[in-house]
């Protein structure tokens, strides 16, 4: 069902661009559009990675470093068949993880010295099983199209409003016109961010339903959510709003129209769905 739903909504954002081509004037825009986001969100593909880790100053870990972290990552990847990954760890008390790499032979985890603190092994294997299933499922390839699409339409957008300066719109027999213009300025950038957010949020259903049956018990992973949820609120992370959607609860906290735009689902529906796993009543 969240594969489904992720093909559908990057299905949707690629009839957006087709759209915002269109309302700009010619296809000729789209695809110099599309070919440069491709070109930097591929960059991003490739370092992307190394920019993070450096990002948040992780630094790498051995098994003498971080004997618990390092013997959960890897009792996980041996049970899933998959390549070790390097570990990293965060210096900081606010407790959250991540993972990065472009595909399984490329990847890293991260944990944050709050979060190792935080959690009893068993809590620590659901949120590592978590963070590894993003990897075996291709969530940063999967981010990256997103990434690409709308990294496009927003490009579009620019030139949509460069445009209109110089009087690009006003001509009647355009079949948007102005209005068509003004619309894409404002909407289609406002559509892909909430098409991207949406499927940023079903990668996260994806990972947890993944990552529970990974490690075993669903309820271990709904434990450590519920504890790093209530935490983090008390020390908050001093994250890049670009990056929050790596973590594996939001670094970010804000209002209504924070949550609006949140990368990541509620955190009641996530425990909830885990719980519902636990007792045989969902896939």
């Amino acid at each position: 069902m969240n594969t489904a739903k992720t093909a559908a909504l990057l299905a949707g954002m690629t009839v957006l661009l087709v759209f915002a081509g269109g309302a700009l004037g010619g296809s000729g825009g789209m695809v110099i559009a599309f070919i440069f986001a491709l070109v930097m969100n591929a960059f991003s593909y490739w370092f992307s990675d190394k920019i993070i880790l450096k990002m948040y100053k992780a630094r790498e870990a051995s098994e003498q470093d971080a004997p618990v972290l390092y013997a959960v990552v890897r009792d996980l990847t041996m049970r899933a068949s998959m390549p070790m990954p390097k570990v990293y760890v965060i210096p900081g008390d606010a407790p959250n993880a991540f993972a990065t790499g472009r595909n399984p032979n490329h990847a890293a985890v991260a944990a944050t010295h709050g979060i190792l603190r935080l959690l009893s092994r068993e809590e620590l294997a659901g949120v590592m099983a978590h963070e590894l299933a993003h990897v075996q499922n291709r969530d940063i390839l999967i981010g990256t199209i997103a990434a690409t699409i709308a990294g496009a339409i927003s490009m579009l957008a620019t030139m949509a409003q460069w445009a209109m300066i110089f009087g690009g719109g006003r001509r009647d027999d355009d079949d948007g016109g102005i209005i068509g213009l003004i619309a894409m300025v404002i909407l289609a950038p406002l559509g892909a961010a909430l098409i991207q957010m949406a499927i940023s949020r079903s990668r996260e259903y994806h990972a947890d339903a993944t990552g529970a049956r990974l490690c075993g018990n669903p309820l271990w992973l709904a434990e450590a959510l519920r504890k790093l949820d209530a935490q983090s609120r008390r020390i908050p992370m001093n994250a890049s709003p670009a990056t929050a959607h790596m973590f594996i609860v939001n670094p970010l906290r804000g209002g209504a129209m924070a949550k609006l735009f949140s990368t990541h689902p509620p955190m009641t529906e996530r425990v909830s769905r885990l719980e519902k796993m636990a007792y045989g009543s969902i896939e």
